[in-house]
């Protein structure tokens, strides 16, 4: 059923043809062969968003003015969602359109239009880069589902096997060993393409969530958990690299943010599990069942997911993708050694604060499944979302090395805080956290893709995925082993010291990407044997 436009009546003080000279001159509009006018804007990613004028004469020599705001989407899978923001926004220029039509024929001077809310990409999205964004994000929404249970679930699975702390603390550093197979699905994406690549993550991901449900031992569900991981990883990794390729420039952060929403709508779906979870013993086996469901979804992502058209441009020529050699050589290699070691510290605090955060909530803070959703939802989700979407219109417009200094200082900081505290306080550093966190993090993720040319993006990444999982494991195992002797709150805390030295002193001598194309910040076929003058400068101008 076609959508009735949305609709108002204005009164204007000037003959029709007046307004309509006047809404020609102000907003270029253009004329209709029933006599209305039109006002295109650029706030559809992937559609159309326009202002339709039809202007009557009155009685008093004035003009009755009609006013309708269009809005047509045809996003696969968030269609739901982008509506109503770019709808927002098209009201917002529709009440502007009188004001500044009254002050032109007034002879006042006309009123600046509204900027476009933050929340919206400054770079124009074709119908195309809109679909791969939003096809990538179901992707990311996915696996972001899956990767959430076990932390979630973690304490629910340990009681049902009968597993000790460490024991737990050693099974989830095990599972990040699933990143070398993700680092070779990444490399694949790099020799094969990124469409294939994402097909593959999501339906090991959907596997592996399979036997998860039907593990009969910890052993077993250790396991699938491991394929798990390196499928969620892979995914992720893939999918931010097809959405940053195909986003129009300038608009390569707001895609990161993007699709950290779509992970942050999937994760939401895990902590919705944990009530579920106070049912039985056995109760936490239906959360991985529903995410073994989401295979079911593999055949709409096939139609909606096309191949990033800068991967496809250079898979027709001679430049040879996935040598770990580009990663390492004299202009990448500097790049590699930063991130490398700044990615190792912060998954040192981030995993286990990811994972046994839960944990420590039941422990030490006597929460209960329900008391911990509701934790997670009010200091974590909606605090999230809101970082999440700063982090876009920040990093484009204070650079990503601000973004990343400042965002992950305070969000590591306060969440060490939260881990030493109680009562109020607990809830307004998570909240900090989880605002700060999620900024940071976004032009982190952003940066990790701009930082590498198109043949080895996908190497490049996952080799810091590799990095971040042997930060992951001395973490788990670090936090397990010191939560005996000084508790699982300060063992969480400590971990976070070395985070804070990645954020202030490591990450600020990365190079600015914000405002440059992509093809500029890495140029693809090139390895120079030295760095250019942007890439020289260790920290901020």
């Amino acid at each position: 059923m076609p959508r009735v436009p949305r609709s108002r009546l204005v009164r204007l003080a000037g003959d029709p043809e007046a307004v309509r000279d006047a809404a020609r001159r102000l907003f270029d509009a253009q004329d209709e062969p029933d006599g209305r006018l039109r006002i295109e804007r650029q706030d559809a990613p992937g559609g159309t968003a326009f202002v339709r004028l039809r202007v009557d004469p009155i009685d008093d020599g004035g003009s009755r003015l009609r006013i309708e705001s269009h809005v047509e989407l045809h996003l696969p899978f968030f269609n739901w969602a982008i509506r109503p923001l770019v709808s927002f926004s098209l009201r917002r220029f529709a009440r502007y359109v009188p004001v500044a039509t009254a002050a032109d024929l007034a002879g006042e001077p006309v009123p600046d239009a509204p900027p476009p809310p933050s929340f919206l990409p400054v770079g124009a999205f074709d119908a195309r880069q809109a679909s791969q964004l939003s096809t990538a994000a179901a992707a990311v929404a996915i696996v972001g589902f899956a990767s959430g249970l076990v932390g979630q679930l973690a304490d629910p699975v340990q009681r049902s096997f009968h597993v000790s702390d460490a024991g737990l603390g050693t099974a989830l550093a095990i599972t990040r060993v699933g990143a070398l197979i993700a680092l070779v699905v990444a490399g694949f994406a790099d020799r094969q393409g990124r469409r294939k690549a994402i097909l593959l993550g999501i339906a090991l991901c959907g596997i592996s969530s399979l036997v998860s449900a039907v593990a009969p031992t910890f052993a077993v569900f250790t396991a699938a958990q491991t394929l798990q991981r390196a499928a969620v990883i892979a995914t992720s990794i893939v999918a931010g690299i097809a959405a940053i390729e195909e986003a129009p420039e300038g608009a390569r952060a707001f895609s990161a943010a993007m699709l950290g929403l779509a992970g942050g709508f999937g994760f939401s779906f895990a902590v919705l599990a944990l009530p579920v979870s106070d049912i039985a013993s056995w109760a936490w086996r239906l959360a991985f069942a529903a995410s073994a469901a989401t295979l079911l979804f593999i055949p709409r992502i096939a139609r909606s997911l096309t191949e990033s058209g800068r991967y496809s441009r250079l898979a027709g020529t001679d430049v040879e993708r996935g040598r770990v050699s580009g990663v390492f050589g004299s202009y990448y290699g500097r790049r590699f050694a930063i991130l490398a070691a700044a990615v190792f510290l912060l998954n040192v605090f981030s995993a286990p604060s990811s994972q046994l955060t839960n944990k420590y909530l039941t422990d030490i803070r006597h929460y209960s499944g329900a008391h911990i959703a509701l934790f997670r939802a009010v200091t974590t989700g909606i605090p999230g979302i809101a970082g999440l979407l700063l982090a876009g219109p920040l990093s484009e417009a204070r650079g990503r090395r601000q973004v990343i200094r400042f965002g992950l200082l305070v969000g590591i900081a306060t969440q060490m805080v939260a881990y030493l505290t109680g009562g109020a306080v607990l809830w307004i550093a998570n909240t900090a956290s989880a605002v700060a966190s999620a900024a940071g993090g976004v032009a982190l993720g952003t940066v990790q893709a701009e930082m590498f040319p198109t043949e080895v993006r996908g190497t490049s990444n996952a080799l810091l995925l590799v990095a971040g999982v042997v930060g992951s494991a001395i973490g788990l195992i670090g936090a397990g082993v010191l939560s005996d002797p000084i508790g699982l709150g300060h063992a969480l805390a400590l971990c976070g010291i070395g985070a804070l030295l990645a954020a202030a002193f490591l990450l600020p001598r990365l190079p600015e990407s914000a405002q440059r194309s992509l093809d500029d910040v890495s140029p693809t076929g090139s390895n120079p044997a030295e760095p250019n003058a942007t890439d020289s400068k260790p920290t901020d101008e």
